[in-house]
């Protein structure tokens, strides 16, 4: 058959001018994609391999701190003591030796102090090691006793440290001797461990959920095992990206984490949204699957573009909080969004093309491959259009209702209580609360200038939330510098301890710096509650400003994005009766702390908003297609229903799954994140994209579409309608 006279293209034959002349911008991605499929295929190829050498590293290799506000006062205070102290930072490591048999410093307790103090300074990234000291670090029944290990590195090298050693530490205990270290790289390694076996539990558990749940909406194997092969592929590349990335800047480990959870999840939305649409566009024509290529990408592919890129402005908002973890968080999750989008843009529609109807391969019996318009999600739009004020006020009270408790939510910094119990950092925290008092592992550094050590020895002991200060400490170097340390009287998570730093911070000499571990927690935690407001108003106008952009139309851009933030309201809301109330902790195994952690508000919300916005941009573009064609209010709301609620259902419960395995296992704060996520995305999902939304679509008729003179001439002409 000739190409100059039918619009098909078969393989040999130079490929035709028709879907290309009726393709737009995406379309004609494809349509080159599907054109240079070796080349394609040799440049991921290439890139997974390359990329894929480094990503087994990426444990050993990212950084595990990073959690600071920078240029806090408690920060220059350990930068101070670090560089003029012999390393006596908060980031030191303190090993805790207990004798259940006598003195430690006597018998086998002295020989292990001396083993403990060889290995320490075997360690070339340890500066001074100190011995216990009587009145200080040697408790005074004489049972405890610890020794000093100087940070001799950064704060991420001394995690790094911490992990190498505390192994061989431990090893060194006895029936009657205990050995424990401890301390803020201790807490970060011990944590950091038990955070990735968590992930890692999590990720074998979500795999077979996700695919079963991609085998009922694909209704084919080979179709549903596309998304997991997209996904892996994006986060083999992300993973090695990072891994370079830290070669230049430290790069949390977080980031890999964060990354691996949210690359499955929004990578399996943009496969599940693409694959359904090149099902149905090569059911409507079976003898053109490059028109059926073309239609793909130019409806389901720009909303999958268009979604992708208000993930990463929603992310890009987490930036603006002066913090190394936060950053690089938000970054390894941006980088692995880039990958999964450029991997369903392109390596995606060529897999398609190629396969083409074996992508139906092992179908189930009642699996419909070729149906895009869903009559049962058809039917659900028509009960809506009838009654959009019962269906609206009913998802609107229940929001409301979930919402509630979010007015006393409480926020703090991770307590020791993030830890497994039988953690050495844990144990070691434990035995220096019993030994040194309620507050010594929280102990505060304040650093001053040597003629104010007086006044400074004066207003700490003379502090009503200090139970003593030892002597000052001189500089090591000519700096003229005294290090002086207090032990509060109240516990590192106390909040009295808050109100203890900031009297001194107010009555000490000018020259003084207060810092320690406990400090730069509460330093973090202080600017973490003065940037949610400003990143939560970023990221509601970015992503306002992205959908006006690709719907063209004000008011219904406004409404997707204030709808947002019912569903993400009320997941916290369930959150602090979980975590903060303590209901259902038994359930999920871990003993609540009294509150949610501090980052939990700012971060969480970019990455709600972002997955909300996802199923907007999804319901939408669906709308406006319909709308675009017809002009009617009805067709555009009932349409896009039919067409693609039942992608959003089915990726919905996919994150559900995900998000939800994570609240089985680990610490707190992935449980934290598996449940906020899990819940919002389940009230995002089916209460407001799949009610309150094309309840509002009901309601604004064909105002929600209209577009004022002046914003059409502003606005580049963005259509989802394609013949």
């Amino acid at each position: 058959m000739s190409t100059t006279t039918t619009p098909h293209h078969k393989a040999g034959s130079p490929p035709d001018d028709a879907a290309r002349r009726t393709a737009g911008p995406l379309g004609r991605l494809g349509l080159w994609v599907s054109e240079h499929g070796k080349l394609v295929a040799i440049v991921w190829v290439l890139l997974i391999i390359g990329l894929g050498i480094f990503a087994p590293q990426v444990e050993k290799n990212l950084s595990g701190a990073g959690w600071q506000a920078n240029g806090s006062e408690s920060v220059a205070a350990r930068e101070l003591a670090q560089d003029s102290f012999g390393g006596n930072a908060s980031s030191a490591i303190q090993v805790v030796v207990h004798s259940d048999d006598g003195p430690v410093t006597e018998g086998e307790g002295k020989n292990i102090l001396a083993e403990v103090t060889a290995i320490l300074e075997d360690e070339p990234r340890i500066a001074e090691v100190i011995a216990p000291q009587p009145g200080a670090t040697l408790s005074q029944d004489g049972s405890t006793a610890i020794v000093l290990a100087g940070a001799g590195a950064d704060t991420n090298e001394m995690v790094r440290v911490a992990t190498d050693i505390k192994e061989e530490l431990q090893d060194l205990s006895t029936e009657t001797v205990q050995v424990n270290p401890t301390g803020s790289s201790l807490l970060w390694s011990d944590f950091n461990e038990a955070n990735l076996e968590a992930m890692l539990t999590s990720e074998l558990m979500s795999w077979p959920v996700t695919m079963a749940i991609l085998v009922l909406a694909f209704g084919a194997l080979v179709a549903a095992g596309l998304p997991l092969l997209l996904t892996l592929a994006g986060l083999v590349a992300s993973a090695g990206s990072l891994v370079l990335i830290n070669e230049l800047i430290p790069v949390s480990i977080w980031a890999m984490n964060f990354a691996m959870m949210f690359a499955l999840a929004l990578g399996i939305d943009y496969a599940l949204f693409l694959v359904v649409r090149y099902r149905a566009a090569r059911a409507a024509r079976p003898d053109d699957k490059r028109w059926a290529i073309a239609q793909t990408m130019d409806t389901a592919g720009k909303a999958v573009l268009l979604s992708g890129l208000t993930v990463l402005v929603s992310l890009s908002a987490v930036m603006i909080v002066p913090s190394p973890s936060f950053r690089s968080m938000a970054g390894g999750i941006m980088l692995s969004v880039v990958f999964v989008l450029g991997a369903t843009l392109t390596l995606l529609p060529l897999v398609l093309y190629s396969l083409d109807d074996r992508i139906n391969k092992f179908a189930l019996p009642w699996a419909k491959s070729g149906e895009h318009r869903s009559p049962r999600f058809e039917a659900w739009g028509e009960r809506l259009w009838k009654r959009p004020v019962v269906w609206g006020l009913a998802s609107l009270v229940i929001l409301l209702a979930l919402a509630a408790p979010i007015m006393g939510l409480k926020t703090a910094m991770p307590s020791i209580k993030v830890l497994p119990e039988d953690s050495s950092a844990r144990i070691g925290y434990d035995l220096v609360q019993d030994s040194f008092g309620e507050g010594a592992p929280g102990t505060l550094q304040v650093v001053t200038d040597k003629a104010d050590a007086e006044a400074t020895t004066a207003t700490l002991t003379a502090d009503s939330g200090i139970a003593g200060a030892m002597p000052p400490m001189p500089a090591m170097d000519d700096s003229g510098l005294v290090l002086i340390q207090a032990v509060p009287t109240v516990d590192p998570s106390d909040p009295e301890l808050g109100d203890t730093v900031d009297r001194l911070r107010a009555d000490l000499p000018e020259s003084a710096l207060v810092g320690g571990a406990a400090v730069e927690n509460l330093d973090l935690k202080a600017q973490l509650d003065e940037s949610t407001p400003l990143v939560i108003g970023v990221v509601m106008v970015l992503g306002f400003l992205l959908l006006l952009f690709a719907l063209q139309a004000p008011l219904i851009s406004l409404l997707g994005t204030l709808a947002s933030l019912l569903s993400t309201a009320a997941a916290f809301g369930v959150a602090r009766l979980i975590f903060q109330e303590g209901y259902g902790s038994d359930l999920l195994g871990f003993e609540p702390q009294g509150f949610l952690d501090a980052w939990a508000p700012v971060f969480f919300f970019a990455m709600i908003f972002a997955i909300a916005m996802d199923y907007t941009v999804f319901l939408l573009a669906s709308a406006k297609e319909h709308y675009e064609r017809s002009g009617d209010p009805k067709d555009a709301m009932v349409g896009s229903l039919a067409h693609s609620g039942r992608v959003i259902f089915a990726a919905g419960a996919v994150m559900v799954a995900v998000f939800f395995t994570f609240a089985l296992s680990g610490p707190i704060p992935p449980k934290e994140m598996g449940v906020v996520l899990g819940i919002a995305v389940l009230l995002d999902a089916f209460l407001v994209r799949l009610v309150l939304l094309p309840v509002m679509l009901r309601l604004t008729g064909k105002a929600a579409w209209y577009t004022p003179a002046w914003l059409s001439k502003v606005l580049p002409n963005i259509t989802f309608a394609h013949d």
